[in-house]
């Protein structure tokens, strides 16, 4: 599935002469900027919430909670843009409540390399997300773009932490990977637009 980035072309900045017909305003490609990652911090605060109701006392605890205070931080940037901003949430915040922290606990209950798995799958399309995002702002967004790079290094710790505790060697780690990344794919289309 190829993700729709609000109307602008991959790694282009958008301005008045590079958008085609059918394409968001600026301002409007923005709001769904806004609105699409504040979805995905609040769903990741909802896995590692799902996680650590499973692996709380385990050795990797420490870990997950780590990586949840950074969602957190992350999560609170969106909050306080979405007021500053007037971007609105999506509508689907009550369902990536609910699945976030399922996905979080399922694949915590699978065992702590699968829990680690699903990290990985995760950020690994966090990291693409915010790379395209990060190369269609132009020089008026320079606040907005040094967020989401900074969050995206966080991210990819998130992922080398997961790697560096078992990731691969979780069972089946080929096909989660594959289905989490497509899960997140898509949460990411419908978040952009509902």
């Amino acid at each position: 599935m190829t993700e729709n980035n609000g109307g602008a072309r991959p790694g282009k900045p958008v301005d008045a002469q590079a958008r085609l017909p059918g394409d968001l305003e600026p301002a409007g490609m923005i709001d769904r900027m806004i609105r699409v990652d504040h979805a995905g911090e609040y769903g990741a605060r909802r896995i590692y919430e799902g996680q650590l109701a499973v692996l709380r006392t385990s050795k990797i605890g420490p870990e997950i909670r780590h990586m949840h205070q950074q969602e957190l931080r992350h999560l609170k940037h969106f909050d306080d843009l979405m007021v500053t901003r007037g971007a609105r949430p999506t509508a689907l915040q009550p369902i990536w409540h609910f699945a976030g922290f399922a996905l979080g606990a399922a694949t915590a209950l699978m065992g702590e390399r699968a829990a680690m798995a699903c990290t990985v799958a995760v950020e690994e399309v966090i990291d693409e997300h915010y790379a395209r995002q990060a190369g269609q702002l132009g020089p008026e967004e320079a606040d907005l773009k040094a967020a989401i790079e900074e969050f995206r290094e966080e991210e990819l710790e998130h992922r080398d932490t997961a790697l560096a505790h078992g990731a691969e060697q979780a069972p089946g780690y080929e096909i989660l990977s594959a289905a989490i990344k497509s899960g997140s794919r898509l949460a990411i289309w419908l978040s952009e637009r509902i």
